[in-house]
């Protein structure tokens, strides 16, 4: 068999072909995902832990909806916040407001004094209380543009749940995006868990959705296939 083809599930497939680019797509992102691909990416110095192509499609719907406030569940080392702040500095507005249960003291640290850590604000608190939600709309005023980014527990309940609070802030036109869909992918895979299957934040999407009709799946942005947030970017409808 000649390189331009490759056999999927009993099936002959040309590499060159629309569906056989969105298979192999799917392939290198749950391999990627095994081998822990997104752990070996840094920006500006500081661990990102998102892919490549993400980061690209994201700073083109940063760039297109210029927001005032980035708002980020899930901290981890700070490297997408810094992302994120790079993009609004490149566009000379916008902060970015980044709520985890937990911020260790070194990334606190590695964050506050990068030199973009001016447009970053710290919230250690569970991203569902109400009380975090009340000390967030404290940063917001009433004609900010607001775009979220959910990345924190990844599990159905604890995502339905943050939907469902975060989604009152992201204003019209604006998006609401969500990560780690791809473990219903990878739910078979070695590192993988059967109840990903069902438990991940592609169901807690679906559930979401049909809710709440005034948020629609934009696919532009997950259009390169490669993505660990395959159906997440939601966008606020205008009416």
């Amino acid at each position: 068999m000649s390189e331009r083809y490759f056999t999927y599930r009993g099936r002959k497939m040309d590499i060159y072909s629309r569906e056989g680019c969105e298979i192999l797509a799917r392939l290198w992102t749950r391999s990627g995902w095994q081998n822990r691909f997104s752990y070996n990416i840094k920006w500006l110095g500081m661990p990102v832990i998102q892919l490549p192509e993400d980061l690209l499609v994201l700073q083109e719907l940063i760039h297109a909806v210029r927001p005032d406030w980035i708002i980020e569940t899930g901290t981890a080392h700070g490297g997408s916040a810094v992302f994120y702040a790079s993009i609004l500095e490149l566009l000379g507005r916008g902060q970015v407001l980044s709520v985890d249960v937990a911020i260790r003291g070194y990334n606190r640290r590695a964050i506050e004094s990068h030199r973009l850590g001016r447009r970053i604000r710290l919230i250690e608190s569970s991203s569902v209380l109400p009380s975090t939600i009340k000390v967030v709309q404290r940063h917001l005023r009433r004609n900010d543009r607001v775009m979220v980014m959910l990345d924190s527990n990844h599990t159905r309940a604890h995502v339905l749940r943050e939907l469902g609070l975060y989604s009152k802030l992201v204003t019209p036109g604006s998006y609401l995006v969500v990560f780690d869909g791809v473990m219903e992918w990878v739910a078979d895979a070695p590192q993988g868990k059967p109840a990903w299957r069902k438990d991940n934040p592609t169901a807690a999407i679906r559930a979401f959705l049909k809710r709440h009709p005034n948020f629609e799946v934009d696919t532009h942005y997950d259009r390169l296939g490669v993505t660990y947030c395959p159906g997440g970017f939601l966008k606020k409808k205008l009416i």
